[in-house]
């Protein structure tokens, strides 16, 4: 199992997705711990009569941080003060204007109170389960279970037809410039220019025509032309590994997330697997085939031999 895979080895694609729907900034909140607002709370600003405070602007933050990322951070502190201003402007022009009495304005409110104590819960368990011991373990154990893997480092020249490919093979191994003959044969855009260059790839990355061929093959060797969907390949292999481990500093923070997700996951399970949940609306049933809608007309039958 490959570090890039291992989120979604386990992470189930409905219970991904409930959660999403259900508080969807959980997710995002759960990366990094809420600062801590500083003691005292001190007022930093009044809006007709009504204070701002530290532990405020701290909430603002939370809520629009994506949205801080052009603005300077020298500059981060007042924006928030603005935008704590303009929100208490609005909600005191609201309940002026009597819309607090809207006849959905408390389940709204009880709503968006279930999403914040729901993502608080997820917050602290993610939270909980996400720590540098529980990173190094992991990765520890995956990397112990991770099978060699071979890679190649090749580059290729693409044409269209085989007699051009055989012609460019035949003077490939001649000796002549590979990367020369990629830059005026090949009809590859995304590598003709750079000599072919493929980069590393393991087995599976490529078609099974091109990897066949490419994984037979030697550093230094060319092989014949070789066709696929794409056209008609020379491939050339530069080098041949075992492809490496990623080290622990280049995945923890993958990790981190597939602990906390994983961990937010179970506990809702959980939760789900210990209530009683009734359903009063069934779901709708699939859609049926239109039985007016005309049958394909049956092949003619074939003539008998004579």
């Amino acid at each position: 199992m490959s570090f890039f895979g291992m989120k979604r080895a386990i992470v189930s694609g409905g219970l991904l997705g409930s959660l999403a729907l259900i508080g969807a900034s959980a997710l995002a909140l759960a990366q990094t711990a809420p600062a801590p607002a500083p003691s005292p709370d001190k007022i930093v600003a009044t809006v007709n009569g009504a204070p701002i405070k530290e532990s405020d602007l701290v909430i603002a933050e939370q809520d629009i941080g994506s949205q801080l990322q052009s603005v300077p951070e020298a500059s981060r502190r007042d924006y928030l003060i603005r935008f704590m201003a303009d929100l208490k402007l609005g909600a005191q022009a609201a309940e002026q204007s009597k819309l607090q009495d809207a006849p959905d304005f408390a389940q709204r409110v009880e709503y968006f109170r279930d999403k914040i104590l729901l993502d608080d819960l997820m917050l602290k368990e993610g939270a909980k389960a996400d720590t540098p011991e529980a990173r190094k373990k992991l990765y520890d154990e995956t990397v112990s279970k991770l099978a060699p893997e071979t890679e190649l480092h090749a580059r290729h020249i693409l044409v269209a037809d085989e007699a051009t490919a055989k012609q460019v093979a035949e003077r490939a191994k001649k000796g002549e410039d590979f990367l020369a003959l990629s830059k005026e044969f090949s009809k590859d855009p995304g590598s003709a220019a750079d000599g072919g260059d493929l980069g590393w790839f393991t087995k599976d990355k490529m078609v099974k025509e091109f990897s066949d061929a490419a994984f037979k093959l030697e550093p230094g060797q060319i092989s014949d032309p070789v066709k696929s969907q794409f056209g008609w390949h020379i491939i050339k292999v530069e080098e041949k590994r075992t492809k490496p481990v990623p080290q622990f500093t280049e995945v923890q923070d993958q990790i981190g997330n597939y602990l906390t997700q994983r961990a937010q996951q179970t506990l809702l399970l959980s939760l789900r697997e210990k209530a009683k949940i009734v359903q009063l609306e069934k779901p709708p049933a699939p859609a049926q085939p239109d039985s007016s809608a005309k049958a394909p007309a049956a092949p003619a039958p074939a003539a008998p031999p004579q």
